[in-house]
């Protein structure tokens, strides 16, 4: 690189001036001696700091104040410490936003997969149609094999609903949103512009970091705006009126069916809200789960219509899509409950539900109701919290409820969720049947303590158990006369709430007992452990009757689920055990006339795996104490769905088991006016050398009613599956 003459001159003249005072420096004589034989010139030692004289001049410098430059010069030696930058908390910041923003681009890869593969799935399924084929799309199709040289084929089971079904909407697919305006995109988010090119844009905004972190700025760190809620997109699956598959009077007819007594069961909705019109347009997954479950009310003992199958085939369709999809509806919760609740099996469901609920945060609704701090909400937003509020408490309550009734482990023990419940009461959108709500909450967490406390314990009864169970009960009457003064400002004593809460109350103290002496030898007990098996004898006794002598709960039971179904039938179990016991202490004949009845009310409501315990444990009775066989009771005609897989022929009698049940011992006309229950297919709770245990089984219904298990958790004629996991 050239210099300008002058810039040359200036630079001779300084580096001449800087040689000549080197030169008088070196003949300089600090004793004033001069002379030729002087000592070399003194070099100073580089420092690990230079003064700024020296710092400005690019001198070395001694380190020290004051250095010898500067008292050559008479020059002020000042040390002065630069301004540093903070090159960690500059690199901490930038590998955080470097750190969100992989795992952002993580998210958006995996969403492009699943969306890569809808596409190809519809791509399949238009060429097909374009091309005459309505089949499923070939990835779906099992390879053929081909036939062995014998001619045998073998038969593979296709897996349970996993192919989309044959119609236009044929994909389940999850459809991101598309909302246009971008003020809702924080600087800590992709925009979605970025998704045609996720690479270049993550790369680009990590330059513009990496370049904003190092640029010194005086101006005071940026406040960065309040993130808007994305709006929720619409809602991608049609319901099955828009598809064609039921007409809308038909639906609107399950509609009604629903709502005249499922919502009291299970407290989801409000009537006033979640109108015909409103379900429909907000979730298609709730609207098909209601009008399915209707369908099955409306059927009731006799054969399902086809409404049935087609809509259960849609919410379950819609279903099986959330398990790998992002969910974005609090109102999908709903729709898995729904399945779950009128399901025999609905642990799994209700479980994914749980966790669709945490993942959308309901389970601070109750909690964000609760502060006020003086924060204004619009209607919607308040709306939307009650309605996360009220999704959240069912929820808890029925997992908790599944849980204690199929001695399985709780999924969530979170109480402070539920601690503010009592709010939805006094809302101005409370909901008529909030009050159940707030009550099957209050029980179930009592009924929680209770389990937790009991169950350790293993049967193992001594004072301090019997206290215990007394200042149980004292718990449970206290809730119980709380709940009744709540039902009672807006319902007189013959109201249908009421008698369900009356008999929650009965059962929950059998329950208690049952939990407590859980393994004890009933006809070995002491007289405390007596009382307690009479106590809970006449709790069963109070529980039956208020099924069976209350008019309006005998017809709302058709719309029961099935833990208002196991209350009435463990209730008439454990009347029967206790009279195999002791017949002589009770009224067999009170009995037997109420567990008769029993029988004949679930056969009518479809709940036959129920009824059909029921008088098995009828039929063991009358052999036991020597009654008249038979039932005074209508004789059903048809037998119930998949009880003829536990009819065996006479003449395949397993000696080593007691006698089986004839068909007149059941109460049952059988067709063909042959056959018999084989005993082993009578749960081993139910069977003779069992009877003296009357507590709570530990995998509790399950070990107690009969295995009448279905394809998918729903009685009809579904294809069986295959049981590989």
């Amino acid at each position: 690189m050239s210099l300008s003459p002058s810039a040359s001159a200036s630079n001779g003249s300084e580096t001449a001036s800087k040689r000549r005072r080197t030169n008088d420096m070196g003949r300089s004589d600090p004793d004033g001696h001069g002379g030729g034989n002087h000592p070399q010139a003194h070099i100073p030692k580089r420092g690990a700091r230079a003064c700024t004289a020296c710092r400005k001049g690019k001198n070395r410098c001694e380190g020290e104040a004051p250095c010898r430059r500067c008292q050559l010069s008479g020059t002020p030696c000042i040390f002065e410490k630069p301004e540093k930058k903070n090159p960690q908390a500059i690199a901490g910041a930038s590998v955080e936003r470097v750190s969100r923003l992989e795992g952002q681009y993580l998210v958006m890869q995996s969403h492009m997969i699943g969306m890569q593969s809808s596409l190809d799935r519809i791509l399949a399924v238009v060429q097909g149609q374009a091309g005459g084929s309505m089949g499923p799309p070939p990835i779906f199709t099992p390879p053929r094999m081909s036939p062995p040289p014998n001619g045998e084929r073998h038969r593979f089971p296709p897996l349970p609903g996993f192919a989309p079904p044959p119609h236009k909407y044929a994909t389940y697919g999850i459809v991101p949103s598309t909302a246009p305006s971008s003020d809702d995109e924080s600087e800590d988010t992709l925009p979605r512009a970025t998704l045609n090119a996720p690479i270049e844009a993550l790369q680009g905004l990590a330059n513009a970091a990496a370049e904003a972190a190092a640029a010194p700025s005086a101006q005071p760190p940026r406040v960065k705006k309040r993130k808007r809620a994305e709006p929720i997109p619409r809602n991608a699956f049609p319901h099955v009126v828009e598809k064609g598959l039921v007409a809308d009077s038909e639906a609107r007819e399950l509609y009604n069916i629903f709502f005249a007594g499922c919502h009291l069961f299970i407290p989801l909705f409000d009537p006033s809200y979640d109108t015909y019109e409103s379900l429909m347009e907000r979730t298609p997954w709730t609207f098909d789960a209601i009008l399915a479950i209707a369908g099955k009310i409306r059927s009731g003992s006799g054969p399902l219509s086809p409404t049935f199958y087609k809509c259960l085939e849609e919410a379950q369709g819609i279903a099986r899509s959330s398990l790998f999809g992002p969910v974005v509806r609090k109102e999908a919760v709903q729709g898995m409950l729904l399945l779950a609740a009128w399901s025999t099996n609905g642990w799994l469901p209700s479980g994914h539900a749980m966790r669709m609920a945490l993942d959308l945060g309901l389970h601070r609704a109750l909690e964000k109701l609760a502060d006020d701090a003086g924060k204004q909400r619009t209607e919607e937003e308040e709306r939307d919290l009650v309605v996360s509020a009220r999704i959240w408490l069912c929820l808890y309550w029925f997992d908790h409820q599944m849980s204690l009734g199929t001695g399985r482990p709780i999924v969530l023990r979170d109480e402070n969720s539920i601690r503010h419940c009592r709010l939805l009461l006094n809302h101005p959108m409370a909901s008529p049947t909030d009050v159940r709500l707030v009550a099957q909450v209050e029980l179930i967490a009592q009924k929680t303590q209770i389990y937790e406390t009991l169950a350790p314990l293993n049967g193992q009864v001594n004072h301090n158990t019997l206290a215990f169970i007394r200042r149980a009960n004292v718990a449970l009457d206290k809730w119980w006369q709380d709940c009744d003064d709540l039902h009672h400002q807006s319902m007189d004593e013959h109201s249908l709430l009421r008698k369900i809460l009356a008999g929650e109350l009965h059962y929950a103290k059998l329950w208690l007992v049952c939990v407590a002496l859980r393994g004890v030898a009933w006809d070995k007990m002491p007289f405390e452990q007596r009382e307690l098996a009479f106590q809970a004898k006449d709790a069963a006794f109070n529980c039956l009757s208020i099924f069976l002598t209350s008019s309006e709960y005998r017809a709302a039971l058709r719309y029961a689920v099935h833990d208002s179904l196991v209350t009435a039938a463990f209730s008439g179990l454990f009347l029967l055990k206790m009279a195999s016991l002791f017949p002589a202490e009770l009224d067999l004949g009170a009995i037997t006339t109420q567990v008769e009845q029993l029988a004949q009310l679930l056969s009518e409501v479809a709940a036959e795996r129920y009824a059909l315990t029921l008088r098995i444990m009828l039929a063991n009775l009358r052999r036991k104490v020597g009654l008249g066989s038979g039932i005074n009771t209508p004789i059903p005609t048809q037998p119930p769905p998949g009880f003829a897989e536990m009819v065996v022929s006479p003449t395949f009698v397993d000696p080593t088991m007691p006698p089986p049940f004839t068909m007149e011992e059941l109460g049952f006309l059988w067709p063909s006016g042959t056959g018999v229950v084989s005993p082993s297919a009578v749960p081993v709770w139910l069977q003779e050398q069992s009877l003296a245990d009357l507590g709570l089984p530990v995998n509790g219904s399950d070990g107690i009613f009969l295995n009448m298990q279905h394809t998918n958790g729903w009685t009809g004629d579904f294809v069986p599956g295959p049981e590989a996991w």
